[in-house]
C-alpha cells in the first residue's frame, strides 16, 4: 500500500484503460450542441470536425467517459467545456434522463453503434447551448449546421461508428425532423 495521495482520482493509464476496456463496458456521456430561440425550438446542431488515430476526418458528438466517483451532470459539463471552450454556457437539463442509451460493441452490426475499442454504455442528452463555442482539444471546428442540413445523407455519411444514427434520434426527439 503506498502512502503517495492520487492527485488524479478517476484516470487509468493508457495500459489499465485497455485492460478495462477488454474486460468490462465503460460508461460514458453523449451530448448533442444546440442553439436555440425565444421558443425553445432548436434552430441549429454543433457538430465537431474531429481527425480521426487513421488520420480520417469526420464529424461527431460531444463524447467521453465518465470517470470513477464522477456525477453523470459532471462529467457531462466536463466533456461539452473540454470540447466547446469554457464559455459555451451550456444549459444542461434539470432531469438527467437521456433520450436514448447508446450501446457500443468492438463487433460491427450488433447494434447500430461500433467502437473497435471496447464494449461502452452511452447516456446520451441534447444540450442548448448560449454562448461562445470554441473546440479545444482534439477538434478542429464545430459547425453549425440547421436541422435538415444535420439530417441530411451528407452530413451523416460523415459520422462514423453510429453517431449519424445517434444524431437522427436527438433531432426526432426535440421534434424537427421525424
Amino acid at each position: 500500500m503506498s502512502d503517495m495521495t492520487e492527485t488524479t482520482p478517476g484516470w487509468l493509464t493508457t495500459d489499465e484503460l485497455e485492460m478495462a476496456r477488454a474486460r468490462m463496458p465503460i460508461l460514458y456521456v453523449e451530448a448533442v450542441p444546440v442553439r436555440v430561440d425565444d421558443s425553445g425550438e432548436v434552430t441549429r446542431i454543433g457538430l465537431l470536425l474531429r481527425i480521426g488515430p487513421d488520420g480520417t476526418v469526420s464529424r461527431t458528438l460531444v463524447s467521453g467517459r465518465v470517470l470513477h466517483h464522477e456525477r453523470v451532470r459532471d462529467a457531462l459539463l466536463r466533456h461539452l467545456e473540454k470540447d466547446l471552450g469554457p464559455v459555451a454556457l451550456p444549459r444542461v437539463p434539470a432531469s438527467l434522463q437521456p433520450f436514448t442509451v447508446a450501446e457500443y460493441f468492438p463487433t460491427a452490426g450488433i447494434t447500430p453503434y461500433h467502437d473497435p475499442r471496447q464494449h461502452a454504455v452511452s447516456l446520451a442528452y441534447v444540450v442548448p447551448v448560449t454562448g461562445d463555442c470554441r473546440p479545444r482539444q482534439d477538434a478542429l471546428d464545430l459547425v453549425w449546421f440547421s436541422p435538415q442540413e444535420a439530417a441530411s445523407l451528407a452530413v451523416q455519411s460523415e459520422m462514423p461508428g453510429g453517431h449519424g444514427v445517434l444524431l437522427k434520434q436527438a433531432l426526432a426527439h426535440v421534434g424537427v425532423v421525424s
